[in-house]
């Protein structure tokens, strides 16, 4: 038992040296509340081209909607389906922007 703790440890630790980002990149940069079209066209336009590895994106699922007040920006935290529609966008732009800014690091 001992042993699995310890390697678990080990293993948990060592996660921090491998951000998933592209090789020889480390800078992660917070998109929340940005529409999807927006982040791929920052991430061929800024993001690739400074160096940065990766983007952090609001939830991309379905989530309820609350007018009062005003749509709150924590209503995103509140899923209601795996649906990948939101106010960012639909499903089709989600997966173009990833795949944009894949390409282009």
């Amino acid at each position: 038992m001992k042993f699995i703790l310890l390697l678990s440890l080990i293993g948990f630790s060592w996660a921090q040296y491998d951000p998933q980002t592209t090789n020889g990149r480390t800078s992660i940069v917070h998109l929340f509340e940005w529409r999807w079209v927006d982040i791929a066209k920052e991430c061929e336009r800024y993001l690739a081209p400074k160096g940065f590895g990766g983007v952090q994106v609001s939830p991309p699922n379905e989530n309820i909607i609350i007018n009062n007040p005003s749509r709150p920006w924590w209503e995103r935290y509140q899923p209601i389906s795996y649906k990948i529609c939101t106010r960012s966008g639909n499903e089709d732009e989600f997966r173009d922007m990833v795949t944009r800014c894949n390409n282009v690091g």
